[in-house]
């Protein structure tokens, strides 16, 4: 059984998210599924190094997946390029080592969320960034940043309030850059809980209107969601880097 891993781009903005649905055709999981059990004559499931939720982007996804076909892995990357549609890109396909797994082996993961702060219309940019209207205090969400990095219990930034598992993350690095119209977060860590990203862009957010301080960040480890920011809209999020 031959393993080959996908490194893969996508526009979230159409698709009900990465993961596989019953029933449902517009998940990304899905369509790349399909074209290759259509490419190679057999029932495919490819495994991602993690779901991204409805409307969020990727420059960075990696998934791998188990055939017997011996088809070259050059044939498949050409193939799947043409079946595929324009919004789902594949940048490469090759042969790993039977015990390479996409989700498992990921040692880290860098997401970026890009806020709109610019009066000027985001026509061409809309389906890639939150805009969000008012200024926000840069250097106080930088503070709230620096209590956000390292080892916490991150239970309070679960979209899943029912989680069973561990909610134990480590946040190696938040980093900010700000141009004449966006506020651009990258959030580096071991792994990310659901909604992680988008609640810990809510809560920054929060600071940076000054409906919360910096200095209350820690007191959100270990609690209930409700305790944390709001859930940032999907648009402005992208999976940028998996590192293995």
């Amino acid at each position: 059984m031959r393993n080959l891993r996908l490194d893969i781009c996508y526009d979230g903005t159409r698709y009900r998210g990465w993961q596989r649905l019953p029933g449902r055709e517009d998940t990304i999981q899905g369509k790349i599924e399909r074209a290759l059990s259509r490419i190679l004559g057999e029932g495919v499931e490819i495994s991602g190094s993690g779901r991204t939720d409805a409307g969020v982007h990727a420059r960075g996804q990696v998934a791998n997946f188990h055939c017997e076909s011996p088809m070259a892995a050059e044939e498949i990357l050409e193939k799947l390029r043409r079946y595929l549609p324009e919004d789902i890109g594949i940048y490469s396909c090759k042969e790993v080592s039977p015990r390479f797994h996409a989700r498992l082996n990921a040692r880290e993961k860098t997401y970026l969320y890009r806020i709109w702060q610019s009066q000027d219309p985001c026509v061409f940019e809309r389906r890639y960034v939150t805009v969000l209207e008012g200024p926000l205090d840069l250097a106080a969400m930088e503070q709230a940043a620096a209590h956000l990095t390292g080892r916490h219990d991150f239970s309070a930034f679960c979209g899943n309030a029912k989680m069973k598992k561990s909610t134990v993350r480590y946040l190696r690095a938040i980093d900010f850059e700000q141009t004449d119209r966006e506020i651009r977060i990258r959030f580096t860590g071991n792994g990310f809980l659901y909604n992680m990203v988008r609640i810990l862009v809510g809560t920054l957010v929060e600071v940076g209107r000054g409906e919360r301080t910096a200095d209350s960040i820690p007191g959100l480890f270990g609690a209930r969601q409700e305790q944390a920011g709001f859930l940032a809209p999907p648009q402005g999020l992208c999976l940028e880097e998996v590192i293995y």
